[in-house]
């Protein structure tokens, strides 16, 4: 394969989809603390929204490989397939296009943003990359996926100086229980796949209808946790709801009708930039009301 094409398939196998959703945190987080426009934001923002991602789908997708190979949503926005050729060399370009961003983050940062930006990272490779490879631990596979997402939300409020209350540990937690409701209702449309290949994820293991109705509890957890937030945060729990909408009608699924929740996960790739327009809104509501 040429370097055009393997590049193409890297990208493919990035989601580009989904950069924004650990770009946005990382730099909303940082710029409401920060205040300002800097390098630091520049760098990691662009950290998180490409190699942070190549590294975590990359990594999936050759660990992944024997489901991805039974899962017919493979090969696109869901992610690539990649041949075997192309997975040393895709392991071999996620380290490589994360350690100079991660050289600059360190040297930028004190101790403690060192010790979150090494979870974050941790979770990217552990989910997938034995032997830890918690995608394989129900529960756990959902607890490292919503790190994934949320953590660059912290470390983006620890690199920045940000000073800790418990509303503002209430949004982590609700942001926390979004991307674990998130995984879990992601893994249901793979159950037929996983249980093929011999993974054990939290919807293999519980049964669809099972892990469709956790994630709905987790949503609905995590709309009630922002209603203890300061204002104009409770507001943002109305983003909740059209998950709540999308999920539901899932909750009977079949473990052999497992395809059909796919239809929802599209809707859902959709509803996050909805989510994040409401948010945004909410962030300069809240910008106003405290400079």
């Amino acid at each position: 394969m040429t370097a055009t094409g393997f590049i193409r398939q890297l990208i493919v196998s990035s989601r580009p989809v989904s950069w924004i959703n650990t770009a946005y945190p990382f730099a909303a987080a940082y710029l409401v603390t920060a205040r300002e426009i800097d390098l630091t934001l520049i760098v990691g923002t662009l950290f998180f929204l490409v190699p942070y991602n190549v590294a975590m789908y990359g990594i999936n997708d050759v660990f992944d490989y024997e489901s991805d190979l039974r899962n017919p949503r493979k090969g696109g926005a869901h992610g690539a397939i990649l041949d075997r050729s192309l997975h040393r060399p895709t392991l071999w370009a996620a380290a490589l296009s994360c350690v100079p961003f991660l050289i600059f983050l360190v040297t930028v940062g004190a101790p403690a943003s060192w010790v979150v930006l090494a979870v974050s990272m941790l979770a990217v490779v552990a989910y997938s990359a034995p032997p830890l490879r918690t995608k394989e631990r129900p529960f756990a596979d959902s607890l490292t996926s919503s790190t994934h997402f949320f953590s660059p939300a912290v470390y983006g409020l620890v690199l920045a100086g940000a000073a800790w209350s418990w509303q503002l540990a209430a949004v982590i937690v609700a942001f926390a229980l979004w991307g674990v409701a998130s995984h879990a209702f992601g893994a249901v449309q793979d159950v037929v796949a996983d249980r093929e290949a011999g993974i054990a994820s939290i919807a293999t293991v519980r049964g669809a209808a099972w892990t469709v109705r956790f994630a709905i509890a987790a949503y609905a957890a995590s709309g009630l946790v922002m209603l203890a937030t300061s204002w104009p945060g409770p507001l943002a729990a109305i983003v909740a709801v059209p998950y709540l909408v999308t999920v539901w009608p899932y909750r009977s699924l079949a473990d052999a009708e497992c395809g059909a929740a796919t239809r929802g996960w599209d809707r859902f790739l959709w509803l996050n930039q909805f989510a994040g327009f409401v948010v945004t809104l909410l962030l300069i509501w809240w910008w106003a009301l405290t400079s």
